[in-house]
């Protein structure tokens, strides 16, 4: 049976190019001393990620291309399939800082994946200070679908210190098809299209019908597409031409304390976080110039989902890479100077894009999804993103529940940071989790653009301070409003 590659993972793989790729990943660090005496080694970390392969069988599996582009690509066993290719042992030198290990992983993530294998690595780190460990993931975001497929960090770990251990399963690469076979079956699906056209033609269905509504939603889509030349995102350094080169930094601050704020000025969880990286992009603005105008903003784009409620019974478990889910577009108020007060226009603003049609955004997706045979699709998948590249200034993954303890091999998760994809014209995202009793914020940039993004971990607990000691006083019941945009500035959507 053809196995060929989503609409949307076919997106992703082409969005691959020069100074950008799609890859993202998850840091773990381990602390065995939070155990009961259990320890992690090399080998046994392969027995385990080996174990665990039976259930995600695309990390077994290589991208075909079809010849032409005729068709989308193929998932295709790999016959030549070894896992310690994919799982790697590392060690950084003493001390084993917590910089030593960022550089590290800005290094791996630089990197990107070799085609010619399935598209995922996973290191093994030592070395840290204290017996601490690290595993650092790197999953090509094809790999993950809609969001259906786990990244592997979440299969490998577990939510109690007992390891189970699935059957073992002998697993044997099915026979590669030539590219002739490859290709005539791309031509025999093509030429299978007019039978079924004829057939709704007749009953009325099927392709006929998507082509209907196919044609409405382009004409919606080149509507959309005028909105967005018009209505682009201020201008920004952090929508430049990309390069290879990569940082990695991260920062934690205590949930107890995010949720103090939210209670004291009567707001979301999730607006106290906004709230905090618009601080930090306001520092990282002055670091870069002079001053910054009253009023000034950053769009940034964020998933739906994290617009919740502040609550002590928020829903634990569950993954923790935002992959396929609806998103909307808001503004950040980095021209104002007043803690408080930019909170509250914050929580003001993203309440009011998130209900907002004209923000709302399904995310990247296929221009053509519907057409099967798709010739020159690196060249217009990457047209696609261009038209988009200045919607917004800045992504932001926040996940909307939080994340219980988590065990590999035995050993307690101590710290999980997810580390965003970086695409096209975009030389900063930003990750936001709630692990346990901390909220983790990762920040993965272009490193010829943000040199200096080692400072963002010092700007998150400067920003977090300023709200819970330079306030104003409670947040009023009524909300304060928050001034319109102009008309323009409104219709955006991705």
């Amino acid at each position: 049976m053809v196995n060929r590659l989503s609409p949307d993972d076919a997106m992703y793989y082409f969005l691959d190019g020069a100074g950008t790729t799609t890859h993202l990943g998850t840091l773990s660090i381990l602390d065995p001393a939070q155990g009961d005496g259990a320890t992690l080694d090399y080998p046994r970390l392969v027995a385990l990620v080996e174990n665990r392969l039976q259930q995600m069988p695309r990390y077994r599996q290589t991208v075909t291309e079809v010849s032409l582009g005729l068709a989308r690509p193929l998932w295709i066993d790999d016959p030549d399939f070894d896992v310690t290719f994919h799982v790697r042992l590392s060690a950084i030198p003493q001390p084993g800082s917590d910089t030593q290990l960022q550089e590290l992983i800005a290094r791996v993530m630089s990197r990107p994946l070799d085609r010619r294998r399935p598209m995922w690595e996973l290191y093994l780190i030592e070395g840290l200070t204290g017996g601490r460990l690290a595993i650092l993931t790197k999953t090509h975001r094809c790999l993950l679908g809609d969001g259906s497929h786990p990244e592997i960090s979440e299969v490998i770990t577990d939510e109690s210190a007992d390891t189970p251990r699935l059957d073992d399963d002998l697993w044997m690469p099915g026979r590669r098809p030539s590219a002739r076979s490859v290709t005539l079956g791309a031509l025999a699906e093509a030429m299978a299209r007019p039978g079924e056209l004829a057939d709704s033609v007749l009953h009325g269905g099927g392709p006929i019908a998507d082509l209907l509504s196919f044609a409405d939603r382009s004409a919606r889509f080149v509507g959309t597409t005028v909105q967005q030349l018009v209505n682009s995102a201020p201008d920004s350094p952090l929508n430049a031409a990309p390069t290879s080169a990569r940082l990695f930094t991260f920062a934690s601050v205590p949930r107890a304390e995010v949720l103090g704020v939210a209670n004291r000025f009567e707001c979301t969880f999730n607006d106290v976080v906004l709230g905090i990286v618009t601080g930090v992009m306001r520092r990282w603005m002055l670091s870069i110039r002079d001053s910054i105008a009253h009023g000034e903003t950053m769009r940034a784009v964020l998933p739906l989902g994290a617009r919740d409620g502040v609550a002590e019974s928020r829903r634990a478990g569950g993954g923790w890479l935002c992959a396929g889910c609806p998103e909307f577009i808001t503004d950040l108020p980095i021209g104002e100077d007043a803690p408080s007060v930019r909170l509250m226009q914050v929580a003001g603003l993203a309440d009011r894009y998130s209900q907002s049609q004209r923000r709302m955004t399904p995310g990247l997706r296929p221009m053509l999804p519907e057409l099967g045979v798709v010739p020159f699709a690196d060249f217009s998948t990457r047209v696609f993103n261009g038209l988009f590249q200045r919607s917004y200034n800045v992504p932001i993954s926040m996940s909307d529940h939080q994340i219980a303890r988590r065990y590999v091999g035995g050993v307690p998760v101590a710290a999980l940071y997810t580390i965003p994809a970086l695409v096209a014209r975009r030389a900063l995202a930003i990750s936001v989790n709630e692990y346990c009793e901390l909220v983790e914020f990762g920040f993965f940039a272009d490193r010829n653009v943000m040199g200096d993004l080692p400072a963002m971990a010092g700007y998150v607990a400067d920003s977090l301070e300023e709200l819970r000691t330079g306030g104003f006083g409670p947040r009023p019941v009524t909300r304060i409003p928050v001034a319109p945009p102009a008309a323009d500035d409104d219709e955006v959507q991705s």
